[in-house]
């Protein structure tokens, strides 16, 4: 019988690769959709569809957590970590993680992880040690791979099946931070 496995997932881009790998192992997959982080709406639920067709696709099943969205108490919650992206990110990997454990805890998965530790603009280091954390608990293993390596597999596929691919982490903050230069850029031209 094949273990199962609970794996957080951020978008539909970035579970191709973590789903397809932990299958070749023998995992019984199922996604695990949490992500309160995800501003504004319309964009979560644009990766929520991503999601779901990649799921329709790739024939795995997904546990939504759409109650945990709440723009809000997020907000309020980051309040004073806004300014430091590591302060920040790793509180927003905190909470998803923690709610991933305790998840596969009360639905007798055998073991969890986490789509984040395949994108290589994510804390990897500090993720797999949260979730080492966590297991240390003794309840529910944490499956550790560095799905990094499949970067542009990942990429590949997720094109060639014309899924959404997102274009910030999923934060406001990581939104702005995109656009910051080009903020600089038009402040500088206004200024000359």
């Amino acid at each position: 019988m094949a273990k199962t496995i609970l794996l957080h997932v951020c978008c539909g881009p970035c579970c191709i690769m973590p789903i397809t790998r932990l299958r070749e192992e023998g995992y019984a997959v199922t996604a695990y959709f949490m992500n309160p982080n995800i501003q504004p709406l319309a964009e979560y639920l644009r990766r929520r569809e991503a999601l779901a067709a990649v799921a329709e696709q790739m024939h795995f099943a997904v546990i939504w957590d759409d109650k945990a969205w709440n723009m809000t108490r997020w907000l309020a919650d980051v309040a004073g970590r806004q300014d430091s992206p590591p302060a920040r990110c790793a509180y927003c990997y905190s909470t998803r993680l923690d709610a991933s454990y305790a998840k596969a805890q009360a639905l007798g998965f055998d073991a969890f992880s986490s789509s984040l530790l395949y994108s290589k603009y994510q804390q990897h280091e500090g993720i797999a040690a949260h979730c080492a954390a966590l297991a240390a608990q003794g309840k529910v293993d944490f499956v550790y791979r560095d799905f990094r390596t499949d970067w542009q597999e990942g990429i590949d596929r997720s094109r060639a099946m014309e899924i959404y691919r997102q274009p910030y982490c999923g934060c406001v903050y990581s939104e702005a931070e995109r656009y910051a230069k080009k903020l600089l850029k038009l402040q500088s031209a206004q200024a000359e």
